[in-house]
């Protein structure tokens, strides 16, 4: 390109872009002019203000109305509160989860009683639980145990479930599943 096209391009260039500086779209808005506010009712006359019983309503008697009893005519006696009766003891928290049921228990069935510990070590997605000394032959096998919603579930290898107990105060109390027969866990 010759050095005066170039040149006459620049030029034309730098002079629209003037003429865009000089528009008034670039402004930001403008202010509009306020109307003057007239006034919607007329003013009110000003003057003293002054107080005066009102006349009685039509078919009314006239006769005098006491004022208000005086304030200071006799002190009001003070009222003490009741002292609020003390706070209940706190009801004993008796823990319920998974953490809680966490150890060695003391099974109890209709063939007798044997050892059952539930463990926090992950076996999959259920935790390891071992049995010691169970003549129940499906007690005897537990492997593993879960809790959920509120119950503890007792498995054998394969995921047969044993027995489901609730907790009951510090025990756990439910049934055998194959059997239906009690069962019971103490500490």
């Amino acid at each position: 390109m010759p050095r005066g096209l170039l040149s006459t391009t620049a030029c034309l260039a730098l002079a629209a872009s003037l003429g865009a500086c000089g528009t008034s779209r670039f402004d930001g808005p403008r202010p509009r002019p306020q109307a003057a506010l007239e006034p919607a009712t007329p003013a009110l006359p000003a003057g003293r203000v002054t107080s005066e019983p009102l006349a009685p309503p039509p078919g009314a008697s006239a006769a005098p109305v006491d004022g208000p009893p005086s304030v200071a005519a006799a002190p009001s006696p003070v009222i003490e509160p009741e002292p609020l009766p003390p706070a209940p003891a706190p009801a004993p928290v008796i823990a319920t989860g998974r953490s809680s049921v966490v150890g060695s228990w003391n099974a109890t069935d209709a063939s007798g009683s044997c050892k059952v510990s539930l463990s926090s070590a992950p076996a999959l997605d259920l935790y390891k639980a071992s049995t010691a000394g169970c003549a129940n032959k499906d007690l005897a096998k537990v492997s593993a145990w879960d809790f959920r919603d509120g119950e503890v579930y007792l498995y054998q290898p394969g995921g047969t479930v044993t027995a489901r107990l609730r907790q009951a105060g510090g025990s756990l109390d439910g049934a055998l599943s194959k059997s239906g027969a009690q069962l019971a866990l103490a500490r």
